[in-house]
């Protein structure tokens, strides 16, 4: 509840850990009862497959029903449960409810990753509240800060900065791969939560708090992860979780802007960020504006949100029925200054920057709003190798000997004509990772054809121009541009 903050003691965080092991509350101990079906249905939003596989599942179905399902449960099973926690100190942090029947106060729930389990503590959504979250409201583990846990690059690091923490689950994911964690956010709540999800998982996590990165000033880390308060329009503060007072996409300009200055040399930064596609203007050419000099960055557009379409799902997000006065109000407000500025759309998705020490930094804005199941992290950490390898051996690349990864294929469509079938689009994909495609001529196929790591590429272009009859010099100065594009998507890798 709004205006209480938790203060979980390391006695109670002891004890408190002791009855969820004890009962099995943990990511596999609740897929283990629930299913996969009933799990996934909940995942959905969709509770009473949940509440059915957990009636005979003792006080584990107790603590399921509770804190995933937002039911009301009997006291004296919620104590048994809960135990050796005693019911009124539970009670006295927030985390339950006093009644006959107990209710959850926080959200505590399991989240996991291919290593173990963690617990995270959060406050309740809309939905289990029944009506608007507060203005100090702590989010759970939505979708945005998974996508984010799935893109971040994960080698091991010295020092990482989460910046705006929230609950801390991306600086849990952290201490997987870097030594020191060090989480900051504006907001005395979130610090709080944070701090009790920490101390719930055994885990020493600096706390910082203040706006931006100013409570780490004159520091440098070996990386930055944010998901910043990233909602665009009117310059308003209505929950701290999402909106930054700042008008438009001016915080995640800000973070952008700022970041690459915190980071060691070679450091990288990753945020989730949000953009304005306004009429008459490139959203590539609006978002290169932000970054400062000497920075390698990669903008992954993953989605543009109709705004009447993104002004609805956010006052649902927070609540908010559309249809009501209040709803009404702040939608008409919040579409007016849409229209004012001229936004044709709001672009969303991911921000990789290096801090590159060099006057020729690589700069890439591309769309990726195909569906895809791989992690983005992965990818992300292999396309700054690939942005490093181009930049120390540009002037060699007509000597390298280049393969083309098992992967990537080549993929013809025919059209009937009158002479039979004819080939009207060549294209190239690579089959795994983001999924990339290349629309591609006759000649790129044939070079890529030859690319089998023997020659290199300066004799192969010399053997199609020959067969083509063209200058080799002309087919060297028009392939190279395509040989970088393609190293860069990893559809082309030196042997």
């Amino acid at each position: 509840m709004s205006g209480h903050l938790p203060q979980f003691t390391d006695d109670l965080c002891a004890r408190l850990r002791e009855s969820l092991r004890r009962t099995g509350y943990d990511a596999d101990g609740v897929l283990g009862t629930l299913g996969e079906s009933a799990h996934a249905a909940l995942g959905r939003g969709e509770p009473e497959p949940a509440a059915r596989a957990s009636r005979d599942a003792g006080e584990l179905g107790t603590l399921i029903r509770l804190f995933l399902l937002g039911g009301a449960e009997p006291r004296d099973a919620v104590r048994a449960a809960l135990a050796p926690v005693p019911l009124d100190d539970a009670i006295a942090v927030g985390l339950v409810t006093d009644g006959d029947e107990v209710r959850a106060g926080l959200d505590l729930r399991p989240h996991g990753d291919e290593r173990g389990s963690w617990w995270v503590l959060s406050d309740l959504d809309s939905d289990v509240l029944g009506g608007q979250v507060p203005a100090d409201h702590v989010l759970g583990v939505g979708h945005a800060s998974l996508s984010l846990i799935r893109a971040t690059i994960r080698r091991p690091v010295d020092t990482l900065l989460d910046l705006g923490t929230g609950n801390g689950v991306q600086a849990l994911h952290a201490t997987r791969h870097a030594r020191r964690v060090t989480a900051s956010d504006v907001s005395e709540r979130a610090l709080a939560l944070a701090d009790a999800t920490f101390r719930l998982n055994e885990l020493d996590v600096e706390l910082l708090r203040g706006e931006w990165f100013a409570p780490v000033a004159r520091r440098r880390f070996d990386q930055i992860v944010c998901n910043p308060p990233f909602v665009v329009g009117p310059p308003r503060v209505d929950y701290t979780y999402r909106d930054s007072g700042l008008a438009g996409d001016d915080a995640s300009a800000l973070v952008v802007r700022q970041l690459p200055a915190f980071l060691t040399e070679g450091g990288t930064g990753q945020l989730l960020a949000s953009w304005l596609h306004v009429r008459g203007e490139d959203w590539a050419d609006r978002v290169q504006r932000w970054l400062p000099p000497e920075t390698d960055a990669w903008f992954v557009q993953r989605d543009v949100a109709d705004p009447a379409l993104y002004v609805g799902t956010w006052l649902r997000d927070a609540g908010i029925d559309p249809r009501s006065a209040q709803g009404r109000e702040k939608a008409a407000a919040w579409l007016d200054w849409f229209a004012e500025a001229k936004v044709q759309g709001i672009g969303f998705g991911f921000v990789t920057l290096r801090r590159a020490g060099t006057a020729h930094p690589t700069v890439v804005c591309e769309d990726l709003r195909q569906s895809y199941d791989d992690p983005l992290g992965p990818e992300a950490g292999a396309w700054l190798d690939r942005v490093a390898w181009l930049r120390e051996h540009d002037g060699e690349l007509a000597a390298t000997r280049f393969r083309v990864p098992p992967t990537v294929v080549a993929e013809h469509v025919d059209r009937l004509s009158d002479d039979g079938w004819e080939t009207s689009v060549r294209r190239l994909h690579r089959t795994d990772g983001p999924g990339w495609q290349h629309d591609a001529d006759e000649l790129v196929t044939a070079l890529l054809a030859g690319c089998r790591g023997v020659l290199p590429l300066s004799d192969l272009l010399g053997l199609l121009a020959v067969a083509h009859g063209r200058p080799a010099g002309e087919l060297t100065e028009a392939a190279l541009p395509v040989v970088r594009e393609l190293v860069r998507h990893g559809m082309l890798e030196p042997a």
